[in-house]
Formats: C-alpha cells, sequence, structure tokens
C-alpha cells in the first residue's frame, strides 16, 4: 500500500526521535451475511434497513432485486464497513436491480472480486456518501467499477469516494438524467466516467491521482447512446498514476497524465473548471477512429471480471455510431501545468514530447475529419492563454497546428 507524505513523514520522525509510530487500525471482523441477505429478500416496499456500526465480511455477493422505495442507511462511512476480501462467489459486492427509487447511504463497501456495488435496471437511485474502494491501493487485479449504476434513470451520485478500480471509480453507464456532484476518485485508472449516458450533470467534484481525471465517452455496440452533458466546477489535478487497466479494455488507451478525455460524444460542454497539473494533456477531444488505431491487435485479458468495455475495431459495423466527436464547447475553464514533459509511457505521451517539446498541451484535438460532418461545432472559447495542439492524425500530423484561433466561437454554437 503507499504510504502518504504524512504517513511517511510520521515514520521518520518517530524513527529519529526513538518513538514508536502509532499502530495501524486493528479491525475484528463479525459476520451479518445471513441475515442482512434475508433483510434484503424481505424488506417491504418503503421501509428502511439500518447496518449497524463495525465491521463485516461476506463471502457472496449481497442482492436486492425487484424493491421500491428501499433506503439502506449505514452509520458513517468511517462506521458501517462491508468488506468482501474474502469472496468465494460472485463478481460484485453489493447489487441492486430492478429497483424503483432506492437510497444507499453513509457506509464503505471494501475489496469486491469485479465491480464492488453495482446498481442496474433500476429507475431512481442515490448513492451519497458511500466509500468504495480496494483497501490495497491500485491494482491491475482489483475489481473494474466502484460505484457502477447502469441502465439506470433518474441518478444521484454525490459526496462518495472511489479508489483503487481498475476501470472506473465513479462511472455511469447508458443512463439517463444523471447527477454526479461532490464527489471525490483518486488512484483509480479513471476517477469519474460518464459512458453512453444522457443528460449527464458532472459538478463539484474532485478528481487526482489517476490515471485520466474525468471522461465522457461514447462507445459503439451499446444499448444506447450518449448525449447532453455538462461538465463544471470540478477540480481536475495532477491525474498522473500509471495507468494499471488490463490489456484490451477501453481505458488502457488512456495515456498517464490525462486531466480529462472527450470521446466520441456530442452535445458537451465543459466550464467553469480548475484543470491543473495533469502531466501529458489538461483535456483531450478524441474520436473513436484515433483509439481504435493506437489499440489494433489488443486482446482483453481472460480474466476479466466485471462490465469492462474493449476496444472494437469492428466499431464501423454499428450504422447508428458516429464515432466522431462534435458539438463541444470548452469556455471560462483554468488551465495550468507544472510539468515540462508528457509521460512517455503511452504512444500519445511519446508523441507529445516530439509535437510539442517542453509545453504539453492543455487542450488537445485530434483533428481527424468526419467526411459525413465537415462542420463538428467544436469551440475553444475564454479559457485564458492556453497551449492548444490539432494533431491532424488522419494526416500522419502533416497539417498539425498550434492555433487555437480556428476553434473560437461562442459556447451557443457548439450546442445542438
Amino acid at each position: 500500500m503507499k504510504l502518504s507524505t504524512g504517513s511517511v513523514l510520521l515514520l521518520t520522525a518517530a524513527a529519529v526521535i526513538g518513538c514508536s509510530a502509532p499502530a495501524p487500525e486493528v479491525r475484528t471482523w463479525n459476520s451479518i451475511e445471513k441475515s442482512l441477505q434475508t433483510q434484503f429478500i424481505t424488506v417491504a416496499d418503503g421501509d428502511t434497513i439500518d447496518l449497524p456500526e463495525g465491521h463485516f465480511m461476506f463471502t457472496k455477493t449481497l442482492v436486492m432485486d425487484g424493491k421500491k422505495n428501499v433506503v439502506i442507511r449505514g452509520q458513517g462511512m468511517d462506521k458501517t464497513i462491508l468488506s468482501w476480501k474474502n469472496q468465494t462467489e460472485g463478481a460484485q459486492g453489493l447489487q441492486v436491480s430492478n429497483g424503483v427509487n432506492i437510497v444507499l447511504q453513509d457506509f464503505s463497501v471494501e475489496d469486491a472480486k469485479g465491480d464492488n456495488l453495482k446498481v442496474n435496471d433500476t429507475r431512481g437511485i442515490t448513492l451519497r456518501r458511500i466509500r468504495s474502494v480496494w483497501s490495497e491501493g491500485p491494482k491491475t487485479e482489483n475489481g473494474a467499477y466502484a460505484l457502477y449504476p447502469v441502465l439506470c434513470k433518474n441518478v444521484l451520485m454525490e459526496e462518495c469516494i472511489a479508489m483503487g478500480s481498475s476501470d472506473a471509480g465513479i462511472y455511469v453507464g447508458q443512463s439517463d438524467s444523471v447527477i454526479i456532484r461532490n464527489n471525490k476518485a483518486y488512484w483509480n485508472v479513471a476517477g469519474i466516467e460518464a459512458e453512453n449516458s444522457k443528460y449527464v450533470e458532472i459538478y463539484g467534484n474532485e478528481a487526482y491521482e489517476n490515471t485520466g481525471g474525468l471522461l465522457v465517452f461514447d462507445l459503439p455496440g451499446l444499448t444506447t447512446y450518449g448525449h447532453t452533458t455538462r461538465v463544471y466546477n470540478n477540480h481536475i489535478h495532477d491525474n498522473n498514476h500509471d495507468n494499471f487497466a488490463q490489456k484490451g479494455n477501453i481505458v488502457a488507451s488512456i495515456p498517464p497524465g490525462s486531466g480529462m478525455m472527450v470521446l466520441a460524444t456530442h452535445n458537451l460542454e465543459v466550464f467553469d473548471n480548475r484543470i491543473e497539473d495533469n502531466r501529458s494533456v489538461g483535456l483531450a477531444i478524441v474520436s473513436y477512429e484515433l483509439v481504435a488505431a493506437l489499440n489494433e491487435g489488443e486482446q482483453e485479458q481472460t480474466n476479466s471480471i466485471g462490465g469492462v468495455q474493449t476496444v472494437n475495431n469492428r466499431f464501423r459495423e454499428d450504422s447508428l455510431y458516429n464515432p466522431f466527436p462534435h458539438h463541444i464547447s470548452v469556455h471560462r475553464n483554468t488551465f495550468q501545468n507544472k510539468h515540462w514533459f508528457p509521460t512517455t509511457q503511452s504512444d500519445i505521451g511519446k508523441l507529445l514530447l516530439t509535437k510539442s517539446f517542453m509545453n504539453p498541451p492543455d487542450v488537445l484535438f485530434d483533428g481527424i475529419a468526419n467526411p459525413k460532418q465537415p462542420e463538428r461545432a467544436i469551440c475553444i472559447q475564454d479559457n485564458g492563454d492556453i497551449t492548444f495542439i490539432n494533431l491532424d492524425a488522419g494526416n500522419d500530423f502533416e497539417n498539425l497546428s498550434k492555433d487555437v484561433k480556428p476553434f473560437e466561437c461562442p459556447p451557443a454554437q457548439a450546442r445542438l
């Protein structure tokens, strides 16, 4: 486990003055597995399940299905700890499905074999003050998602903490009407991700020490496509962690040092964010063409657990999918980067080292043209004195440009 700077200093000071460092927390584990699963099955619509204070170990996925207006409430994320460290059956830790107006709040979920907390096919789900982590820190063997609502409507995730996901920490997929606010995500491959979801608001969050801080993706071959997302008032900083995703997974293509990445989506506004000290790029706007090219020939590892999306090199067969981002507005953001060199742990990083030497871009556009849609309405305006790069990746960087002026336009022009 990685020690914080404070922990290192404390241990050093203790050694110097001959004192003992504080002993690590000793947890006493109890089991409420059978009784709690029974409550999940028998709870009446409209009731509340109060989780007790303590540390509780589970060996199987805890499931609640087909319930309405139910609250599951702990005593606090640092007081009620649910762990699947010794899981022997199932992939998820806690799973909620086919529900209506479900609230989960004030507890922690740890160390599931696959996803820590998954919610699917639910209309009305609130995740509030949930801490979802892998206790040994970032590892490829960790589950994919810490908080994982998928195929849901009316989603609220607030004041949560996500750490250690080998895919995305705070994630929403193929969902409608979503609010992600005032959360913290760190030590994940992707800190916060909205994927193939529509009418999404992402604000007031802090994403740091991930590989990529915040992603808005639209991927091929899924049940629905994403659009209409607003990302604002977030602090996205120091996302320079090594990429520990399994090879072939879509997030394995994220270069370490990425603040925010926009992939093949549309009707997106990014404004009033602080995007700071992300080593390779502050904000990247790219098409699926580039991602597929960078990952050609990669295969998903056979031991992958969870609902991760792999790179689809047959994406052109999806006739309803548009792989090119369009109608994107980036305005009134603050960009800052104290790093002079991008990471060389990715092809994009190596490219930027040669194309933008000693000055990694605040905003990058891959520049791959869409022959069916020449006018893409990508507007980059009022972000201060930024470093910009248009790669012209579709023409082997022949017309690479660092001039942002062709992309300056009123934000309203980027909307549908």
